[in-house]
């Protein structure tokens, strides 16, 4: 009974160079993914009308350049902790 609200981030890891490292933040309500950012596409995507006026709205705000900066911050300051692994 009642809602069920989940943020997952996730770094993925596809080659050792660098540049291959995608950083992605999903929203997610009652199992169902309503927002997205991936650090490929640059920017948020909205998959509800919800998650769309987000993603709007975010995408113009200081959200995007905080979602940017986690590719640095987190997956590749974690790269060689998750390839000596």
């Amino acid at each position: 009974d009642g809602y069920f609200h989940q943020r997952v981030t996730q770094c993925r890891y596809s080659s050792k160079d660098l540049q291959g490292i995608e950083f992605i933040d999903s929203y997610v309500f009652n199992q169902a993914e309503y927002i997205r950012f991936n650090s490929t596409v640059g920017k948020f995507v909205g998959y509800t009308e919800h998650g769309v006026k987000n993603a709007e709205a975010w995408n113009k705000g200081p959200e995007l350049a905080g979602e940017l900066g986690e590719l640095e911050r987190v997956c590749k300051h974690n790269a060689p902790i998750y390839y000596s692994a």
